[in-house]
């Protein structure tokens, strides 16, 4: 399995989906990184030679922000959000979505599972 930026990329899979198991590289990138290096996207990636590899993992250094440093720069911003306390930093904080997404109903996602409340007893439910 070859290794690039510490994440051993699955060595069976055309080259350009391999890459995508990077965090930060997609599929338009994949072949980007390929057609500039002049790799066959569609060779397997077991069968890269180690130059190539090496190639690869100077080109993402140089060019790109993936995996440890795109996760970083992205919590930083996050971070930041929260700081100057906008509403988005508010919903990170409050974990619920921060794109204008409904919460009456769905976001389980962010919201996790359910937490039943107990309802308020009704008029007609009392007994006198």
């Amino acid at each position: 399995m070859p290794r690039i930026q510490g994440v051993d990329i699955p060595a069976e899979k055309p080259t350009y989906i391999s890459l995508q198991y990077l965090y930060g590289v997609g599929d338009h990138r994949a072949f980007q990184i390929c057609f500039t290096l002049g790799l066959d996207p569609r060779r397997r990636a077991r069968d890269l030679t180690d130059d190539e590899v090496a190639r690869i993992s100077t080109m993402l250094d140089k060019e790109f922000l993936v995996e440890g440093q795109l996760r970083r720069f992205v919590q930083q911003n996050i971070a930041r959000l929260k700081d100057i306390q906008s509403f988005r930093g508010y919903r990170h904080r409050r974990n619920l979505p921060c794109r204008g997404q409904r919460t009456r109903t769905n976001a389980r996602t962010r919201k996790g599972i359910k937490k039943t409340v107990a309802g308020k007893k009704g008029v007609k439910d009392m007994k006198h």
